[in-house]
C-alpha cells in the first residue's frame, strides 16, 4: 500500500482530472506531462520518483474503487509505461505474468480498462 503523500492536496485533484480527461478520449499523457501539472522539473530523480508517487496513489486509490490503473495511461516518451507501473501492478495484484510479453498484454488490457470505464460515453 503507498503511503499518503499527495492524496488531498490539489497536484493530486489536477492529476486525476487529466487522467480521466485522458481515458475519456483513449489518450495518454507522458511522465513529463504529469511532473508539468504537478510543478516538476522535466526529468531526474525527484521527477520520477514524485511522479510515480502521485500516480501510485491514484492507482492504488482507483484499484480500492473497483477500477483500473489510471497510471496505464502515462508513458515515457518512447511510448511504453515505466516499470514502477508493472511493480505496482504486481503488488496491487493484478499482473500475474511478469514475462515482457505478459507486461504488454496487461498493460494494453488495463488501458483499454481505463478508456471503458471512464468513457465519454458512459453507460
Amino acid at each position: 500500500m503507498v503511503a499518503n503523500r499527495y492524496r488531498g492536496s490539489r497536484e493530486y485533484f489536477l492529476v486525476y482530472s487529466e487522467l480521466i480527461n485522458a481515458a475519456r478520449y483513449r489518450g495518454t499523457l507522458t511522465y513529463k506531462t504529469i511532473a508539468s501539472i504537478m510543478g516538476l522539473p522535466p526529468s531526474g530523480n525527484q521527477m520520477g520518483a514524485e511522479t510515480g508517487w502521485m500516480l501510485g496513489e491514484i492507482s492504488e486509490d482507483e484499484v480500492n474503487q473497483g477500477r483500473p490503473m489510471l497510471s496505464a495511461l502515462v508513458t515515457k516518451v518512447s511510448g511504453s509505461p515505466g516499470e514502477g507501473f508493472f511493480s505496482l501492478a504486481s503488488e496491487l495484484g493484478k499482473l500475474q505474468d511478469d514475462s515482457e510479453e505478459g507486461k504488454r498484454r496487461f498493460w494494453q488490457k488495463e488501458k483499454e480498462a481505463a478508456y471503458e470505464a471512464w468513457s465519454k460515453w458512459g453507460k
